[in-house]
């Protein structure tokens, strides 16, 4: 599954926002009771694990130029939660990056 979310801001800035709140992820995951890790694998891509309902998910954050891009790799037993997640990666995504 694959949420671009625009953003107007410098790479810089982006990056830094996702690096301090990245652990405010798991918190938006349905179902709770998620673990999240993220590893920093290049300068503008975020590595993602999440557990969560018994699943393994995996993932990764492209920073872009004008925007960010969700990837994550949905096993087919979690396909039902498509809708709900990319819902949820749209609205919290926004959330992470913007100042608050």
């Amino acid at each position: 599954m694959r949420v671009p979310i625009p953003h107007n801001l410098d790479k810089d800035t982006v990056r830094e926002r996702m690096r301090t709140r990245s652990h405010k992820i798991a918190d938006n995951i349905p179902g709770g009771m998620a673990d999240v890790q993220t590893s920093w694998p290049t300068e503008d891509r975020m590595a993602m694990v999440i557990n969560a309902m018994g699943q393994v998910v995996r993932g990764h954050v492209d920073i872009e130029d004008n925007q960010v891009v969700f990837q994550v790799d949905l096993p087919p037993a979690l396909s039902f939660v498509e809708p709900m997640l990319r819902g949820a990666i749209e609205q919290q995504g926004q959330k992470l990056i913007t100042k608050s």
